[in-house]
């Protein structure tokens, strides 16, 4: 076989030669790019008249994304991804391939004609997707041959994570690896015989021996000549990828040894002089600091602390942080965390906002407390949606005044670019601070990053603290308004339920511990948009977009919005957030949870008849749907007091202890969950006379400052509130603001310390 892989999507148009006549009622630029190259059968008058009606909704503000445009400046080719909504799909929906989305019509169309099925998976921000759009996808004679010998079809991985993790595992399992754009060969009955990631178009070509056309060409032939062979790779693979998807099955508890172990890895495989994990790329998610957090907590290994507290402190003064705007970018390409890849993902800014929040709240470096405020004002600035849902990405690529894509272009400077902005004083600051040089650090131009403390850059300056700080913190407006004027990465703007949860988590826990309300109300409207536009007929949905609600949710969705709720309940206890989690629990327990051998699947028992049902519980970019799940029933019982919570979060953790024993770094967040399954946590009721909540801030206060990794918080007055909560959490029964002042009890599984009148006495109890 071969070892190279391609991933297409292609629609077939197909109308009787009558109907031909009706298309000269449309416009001439209109009828010019109907037919696809290489199908034969004519147009769908059906498509046709679909395309036209979208094309006049979008109006003339819609710019078609191809080379081939027609003397009218629009597109000679439309597929049917132009009647889809994701971004991604819309990208491709002027490709002369003829693309199919994923979905029963392009299968059958596969079985009737006796074609295989090209696979092409990606997202809208991926670099690497762009090139083979741009190299292959848009090249006429690739096209042509794909939609003449092949059913293409194009997924949107971030709108169907269930399609993505099964045909990733088939190409790990083929290849050795991973990426994206991901690339499978399919029989029409969905198993993959084939597959890889990224491929150059022709032979030769980035210095492959065999490009992408060759590639098709070999395997249609082989598929053609070997039906056999073909079906036998497809069961093979088919049968290693189910295998793969769901953990082997244990019966027991984890066992403790798992804290130590994962010590030791995160210690041995340490980047001493760097932070993170030892060599590049880097990518934050690799260094669970959170974990690192607790385990500290529960050890008081300092080497521990260290390790979290650097990797930080690098991460914040690197490339990788967007020292203008604010933000992270996906990974760095180096060891340093210098030179990014300049795609900005919302789940890794609601996860290391995270971070960097228990990284103030242990240590109180207020780096850390900047980065957090930085970064959530940059996700309120840029990636909100008027409705406030949170938009899913923006891109690595970005145009030069030339009108050319170039990677990192919108955040790098040169000297002069920096002394236009700022006048020659202040850029000479900035230059010294964040290293920008002549020769520049990224392709002759400058990523800024800090490799010195702004002490010691004012000292070399010779200018004093007070001086220097104010010049960083107005150039910095500065440079973010310059940069406005440059061409902006393309946004993914689909809001996802699972991303969006994270986000709302990050507002909700920063608006608690660092008292500003303004990022809980952030995280109340985000939470509600949710409510308002993806729950429907009690079931969430994925992704919205185009005021639209589309594809069944998954178990990220339901596990990282209910722990978003649970959040917000802590940080604004409203009834409603809570009474929500718990309806939607309810809902993963009826439709995605294993009964019989613990865990939940990615998918419902009511979802589309896959060739494998994945039950994920490994760490990744995103923490496992399974960990989040474990923790939010965890939470959930020490609310409520109900122990089935319990039972079920023990049950999805034995389902995963053979991950526990064999590698431990690989199901991080999962040990989050487990260390919270062992403490006895802390039951924090605080309660204030009605319409006094403001006087619950004498305890709040020792509160922020005291990391507790274990503990559920509930603030209610007495009245109305505290009567609707009574009913829900057993745990606030009989609590009242004793004496007309806000008192604090501290419990633990159901026991309670004397009340709290002062602060010195609650910190007392909390520790």
């Amino acid at each position: 076989m071969l070892n190279k892989n391609g991933l297409k999507k292609t629609a077939v148009i197909v109308v009787t030669i009558g109907t031909l006549l009706t298309l000269l009622a449309l416009p001439n630029s209109f009828a010019a790019r109907l037919p696809l190259p290489g199908i034969k059968k004519g147009v769908n008058m059906e498509l046709n008249l679909k395309y036209k009606a979208l094309r006049k909704e979008k109006g003339s503000s819609y710019k078609p994304r191809t080379k081939h445009l027609d003397q009218n400046g629009w597109a000679k080719y439309t597929n049917r991804l132009f009647l889809e909504t994701s971004p991604y799909l819309l990208q491709h929906a002027h490709n002369p391939v003829n693309w199919y989305p994923w979905g029963d019509e392009a299968f059958e169309a596969a079985r009737k004609k006796g074609l295989p099925i090209l696979l092409s998976v990606g997202y809208s921000t991926c670099h690497w997707c762009h090139v083979m759009e741009e190299e292959s996808f848009e090249d006429v004679e690739i096209a042509t041959y794909i939609n003449e010998n092949y059913i293409a079809i194009k997924v949107d991985r971030e709108e169907r994570p269930d399609v993505d993790a099964i045909y990733m595992s088939a190409v790990q399992a083929i290849t050795g690896r991973g990426g994206w754009p991901m690339t499978v060969w399919l029989t029409p009955d969905r198993k993959p015989f084939y597959g890889g990631s990224y491929f150059p178009a022709r032979d030769g070509d980035w210095g492959v021996s065999m490009g992408f056309l060759t590639i098709l060409h070999k395997i249609k032939e082989y598929y053609d000549q070997n039906p056999e062979q073909i079906q036998q790779a497809g069961t093979d693979i088919t049968n290693a990828i189910k295998k793969n998807l769901s953990p082997a099955k244990g019966d027991k508890p984890p066992s403790q040894q798992a804290f130590k172990n994962s010590m030791t890895f995160f210690k041995n495989s340490h980047d001493t002089i760097n932070g993170g994990i030892v060599g590049s790329p880097k990518f934050p998610s690799t260094m669970p600091i959170r974990l690192l957090f607790r385990l500290y907590h529960k050890t008081k290994d300092k080497a521990v602390l260290d390790i979290a507290e650097q990797t930080l402190i690098k991460m914040a003064r690197g490339g990788i942080y967007d020292q203008v705007g604010g933000g992270f970018h996906r990974y760095s390409t180096d060891e340093q965390w210098l030179v990014p890849h300049f795609e900005k993902m919302l789940y890794d800014n609601a996860l290391l906002t995270a971070a960097y929040l228990k990284g103030f709240q242990i240590t109180g470096n207020p780096q850390f407390k900047q980065i957090v405020d930085e970064t959530l004002l940059y996700i309120q600035r840029d990636m909100t949606a008027p409705n406030g849902g949170f938009f899913s990405a923006t891109d690595a690529d970005s145009k030069t005044p030339g009108g050319e894509n170039h990677e990192g272009y919108y955040f790098t400077w040169t000297p002069a670019e920096l002394e236009s902005a700022l006048g020659k004083r202040d850029a000479r600051v900035v230059a010294h601070y964040f290293n920008a040089t002549e020769s520049g650090n990224f392709e002759g131009r400058n990523i800024l990053n800090i490799k010195k403390s702004a002490k010691t850059a004012a000292q070399e300056l010779g200018i004093s603290q007070h001086a220097f700080d104010d010049i960083i913190s107005k150039s910095k407006a500065e440079l973010y308004k310059q940069r406005q004027s440059r061409p902006a990465p393309l946004k993914d703007e689909k809001i996802l339920t699972a991303w969006n949860g994270l986000m709302i988590s990050a507002f909700a826990q920063s608006g608690l511990l660092l008292k500003n309300q303004d990022y809980i109300d952030t995280a109340k409207k985000a939470a509600n948009f949710i409510i308002d536009n993806l729950y429907k007929d009690n079931e969430l949905f994925r992704s919205y977009k185009d005021n639209r609600a589309s594809h069944k949710a998954y178990l990220d969705d339901y596990a990282f919005f209910i722990a978003a709720l649970l959040d917000l309940f802590e940080a604004d206890p409203d009834p409603f957030w809570f009474m929500t989690a718990i309806k939607l629990d309810k809902i993963l327990f009826d439709l995605y949870e294993d009964k019989k051998d613990g865990g939940f699947f990615m998918t419902a028992n009511n979802h589309e008849n896959l060739i494998a049902r994945e039950k994920p519980g490994i760490d990744g970019a995103l923490p496992s749907g399974n960990a989040i799940a474990a923790m939010n029933l965890f939470r959930l019982a020490v609310f409520t007091g109900n122990k089935n919570y319990q039972k079920r979060g023990a049950k999805t953790l034995a389902a995963f202890s053979s991950a526990f024993e064999t590698n431990p770094s690989i199901v991080s967040e999962m040990m989050i969950a487990f260390d919270f399954s062992l403490a006895a946590p802390k039951e924090i009721v605080i309660v204030s006379l009605e319409n006094k909540a403001e006087e619950n801030e004498l305890f709040l206060k020792e509160f922020r400052n005291t990391y507790i990794p274990n503990r559920v918080l509930i603030q209610i007055e007495q009245g109305d509130q505290a009567d609707k909560l009574s009913k829900l959490l057993p745990l606030v029964k009989g609590k009242t603001a004793i004496n007309n002042q806000s008192t604090a009890y501290i419990c633990e599984q159901g026991i309670c310390y004397l009340p709290s009148f002062t602060a010195k006495e609650f910190l007392k109890q909390i520790n």
